[in-house]
């Protein structure tokens, strides 16, 4: 049964408001119409383009499915009843249908009240594996594609608590991770009593981490950790046979090699941190023959808890290791040559190594890499491309290598600012190879660039033809539509020049069709419907302004569908929703990637709904923060902030839509800190509202967002920038509003409940709002909602009247 207090929220009001107890409440009856409304299903289809699979979700989460149990471990949310995350976003139903024809056929066979998860294909296609969670546990089931019909061939015993329990070996055979049997009881810490105090101990070596949520607390959490993410591993056949594979350990990873003949898994080790998450536990990774036999420890990763300033740092030893997709069985890893440490003045960072089961020679190094290694796209065994990437300056390069050469010369293709999406040369066309992975599809010595063709202009995706001899781009295709958006999925033909691709407009629900490159011909292939009619005739426009210092800024403009944009009798009151973003040049941060023709989808996360109610708003506004060269871009965070929202409320004043009087500002995480500091140093707002913010950044110090030196290295910046600290300044209505489960490192709950006591405290009108059970992003259909409720009446208060 849910708790009393769980049903009911907590508003304080600072100024002249007593404490409340509400029920749940609904938004207006325009804004519920837009909020109420059916999901329209996920489309995956298979490689030959020969079966789609529809998967259909509820379109919210409910308040009892938020309820469950669940412990919080490791960085981990699971549910200790059913094994499997608690946050888990299930399907509710699966239905299969023919690419070239129209009717859906319903999978029979499913689970009565299905909670789907984890869908996958088997290698030829023929098959689709998934989960299904009852009350007592996670089961797998597999449907065949040609007849559309399910069958369960497990237990509800499988172990999903650190991902997928299952993945396919062929056709026939898949490996599961099942619950041990000799599993022990979990240990309930309200009623076991502790047998000593947690003892933490520095011994004098820097460990800078950013803050994190949900970890481990003593040795209790050890306990329960074990016992809820050790797994059995054991092959089970399409018939339900099953044979024990490997015995219990915590399973974190697990693959097979391309040929199928061996199998690295990776297993979580001891000791543990309470400092760290998961993910920085020891780990070793270990090769097998698919029958059992050990082939070598291939990695060996300890506890690391201390990592080297600077998003560039990485940890020692080997990573990124994996098996290569162009060859039978070889893996691929990095290794650091500046031990991980970014501040270490070197000539190379990384080095990539190729290593060929079974293993007993020594890994063969092929490449080094000016900056840190962030990918590589294989090709064959002679063909790949490798990009490397440096945080402060921004910098990708893309290199074209023959791995098959030991220490290869490699030839930059590309060397361009990340930020630069006008620039950006797509990515690579993928297809299948003969051991069925993605690999580079390689025609005649050319390969293939999606890009998605952002320009001054507006957006205008293309294929490019690169050639492998002369490494020169040729431009096979650029979309031309001017009043609809056209997004490139992949090339189904190359010789016919055919492609999927998904075309919407700003109120024309996005569908997929096939596209003659050389003809231009279309030919649909799904026809959803607009769940959203009520906005379709609402007035879109991306609007280009600029910042007093000379930045171009933009942001997506909606009017009502009944305003009178000719003769501007009407003032509006306008909302502005907006997300800071850092860059290291003007040019980038001028950049624009919004699209006028893109559908129109309302969101709780924005202030879309209020077009509704005869506001003005502007969604998505460019509010970059820009640090050239040796500056950082927090060292003027404040006086930018101010500055984008100024030119952001003189554009849409210039053009005679707003009454400058009445505009508020709102934000989610980053955007809410950005709100709550629009509010406290500028008079430009009427109100605002911020959800799941941070607001105290000595609560942060080791780093936050894109910021790197720590709280004593820039004690002015962290004071600076937090509006706590400026609490006394604050005199503009606030609607803070936070999930009082907020599981996102560097916005705990608190941080809104310490603001609104300052606030409270120095007489600043604010409300609080904490939603029962949620998270950092909120899913509850009542949260959600009593939200927009929430909004609603605030922004009728303080803005509109």
């Amino acid at each position: 049964m849910i708790q009393l207090r769980y049903l009911l929220f907590l508003f304080v009001v600072a100024t002249g408001w007593s404490q409340e107890n509400l029920s749940y409440q609904k938004p207006p009856a325009e804004i519920l119409a837009l909020a109420d409304y059916q999901r329209t299903p996920s489309v995956s289809m298979d490689s030959r383009k020969e079966y789609m699979l529809l998967s259909y979700r509820s379109t919210y989460k409910s308040l009892d499915d938020l309820n469950q149990e669940e412990m919080r471990l490791g960085g981990l949310r699971i549910n200790p009843v059913t094994n499997i995350s608690s946050t888990a976003n299930y399907i509710t139903n699966l239905k299969i249908r023919k690419v070239k024809a129209t009717e859906e056929i319903q999978v029979a066979g499913l689970p009565e009240n299905p909670k789907i998860t984890f869908v996958s294909w088997s290698p030829d296609e023929r098959k689709i594996g998934f989960t299904h969670t009852t009350a007592k546990g996670v089961e797998l089931w597999i449907i065949d594609v040609a007849s559309a019909s399910a069958k369960k061939i497990t237990a509800d015993n499988l172990n999903a608590n650190l991902g997928s329990p299952y993945m396919w070996k062929d056709n026939a055979t898949l490996l599961i991770m099942q619950l041990p049997d000799n599993r022990p009881a979990l240990i309930d810490q309200k009623k076991d009593l502790p047998t000593g105090p947690t003892v933490s101990v520095s011994d004098g070596k820097k460990s800078q981490n950013r803050t994190y949520q949900d970890l481990l607390k003593n040795k209790n959490d050890e306990a329960n950790f074990d016992a809820l993410v050790s797994a059995e591993l054991y092959w089970v056949t399409l018939d339900g046979t099953k044979k024990l594979f490997k015995p219990t350990a915590i399973y974190a990873g697990v693959s097979f090699s391309p040929d199928g003949k061996y199998i690295m898994i990776t297993q979580i080790e001891k000791p543990y941190s309470y400092i760290v998450p998961m993910s920085r536990f020891p780990q070793k990774s270990t090769v097998y023959t698919t029958d059992g036999n050990l082939v070598k420890v291939v990695n060996e990763v300890p506890l690391t808890e201390i990592m080297p300033k600077g998003f560039s740092s990485v940890r020692k030893g080997k990573r990124n290791m994996s098996w290569r997709p162009d060859l039978p069985s070889t893996l691929f890893f990095v290794e650091a040559l500046d031990e991980g440490d970014a501040g270490k003045k070197v000539d190379y960072r990384d080095a990539l190594y190729s290593w060929e089961a079974p293993f007993n020679a020594a890994p063969r190094e092929f490449m080094k890499t000016i900056q840190r290694f962030s990918g590589i796209s294989w090709g064959n065994e002679t063909v790949a491309f490798v990009y490397d990437d440096w945080y402060d300056t921004r910098n990708q390069k893309t290199y074209f290598i023959n791995p098959s050469i030991n220490n290869t010369q490699p030839k930059i293709v590309w060397d361009l600012n990340s930020q630069d999406i006008y620039a950006d040369p797509g990515e690579f066309e993928t297809k299948r190879n003969a051991y069925n992975r993605y690999v580079l599809a390689i025609e005649n010595d050319n390969v293939y660039l999606l890009g998605k063709g952002f320009t001054k202009e507006g957006q205008f995706p293309f294929v490019d033809e690169f050639n492998l001899k002369t490494l020169k781009s040729k431009r096979l295709y650029q979309s031309k539509l001017k009043d609809k958006k056209e997004d490139l999925q992949s090339i189904e033909d190359f010789k016919k020049g055919e492609l999927l691709v998904m075309i919407q407009s700003k109120n024309e629900f996005p569908n997929y069709y096939f596209r003659n490159m050389k003809s231009g011909k279309l030919t649909p292939i799904t026809s959803f419907k607009n769940p959203f009619e009520s906005i379709k005739n609402v007035y879109k426009e991306v609007i280009k302004y600029k910042r007093n210092d000379g930045v171009e800024l933009s942001g997506t403009l909606y009017l009502p569908a009944n305003y009178d944009r000719t003769a501007k009798k009407e003032k509006l009151p306008l909302l502005i929703w907006a997300y800071p973003a850092e860059f290291k040049d003007k040019s980038s941060a001028g950049q624009s990637d919004k699209n006028p023709n893109e559908f129109t989808f309302p969101s709780y996360g924005s202030f879309i709904y209020w077009v509704m109610r005869g506001y003005a708003v502007l969604d998505d506004a460019s509010f970059p923060i820009i640090g050239e060269g040796t500056t950082e871009p927090n060292d003027t965070f404040i006086p930018q902030l101010v500055a984008n929202a100024e030119a952001a409320i003189n554009a849409v004043d210039q053009m005679g839509y707003i009454n400058r009087k009445k505009v508020a500002v709102g934000g989610h995480s980053y955007g809410a800190f950005m709100t709550a500091n629009l509010l406290t140093h500028s008079n430009l707002f009427a109100c605002g509202i911020a959800r799941s913010g941070a607001y105290n950044r000595t609560l942060t110090p080791f780093g936050f967002q894109s910021e790197q030196r720590n709280y004593w290295d820039v004690p002015e910046i962290y004071n600076g920038m937090s509006p706590f600290m400026q609490a006394d300044k604050m005199k503009t209505p606030l609607l803070l509003v936070h999930g009082d489960a907020d599981n996102n490192p560097g916005t705990f709950t608190l941080q809104s409940e310490r603001y609104f006591q300052a606030l409270k405290g120095l007489g600043a009108p604010a409300r609080l709002v904490l939603l029962p059970k949620e998270a950092h992003g909120y899913v509850a259909k009542e949260n959600i909602f009593h939200l927009l409720w929430e909004q609603d009446q605030f922004l009728e208060k303080y803005l509109k009247n």
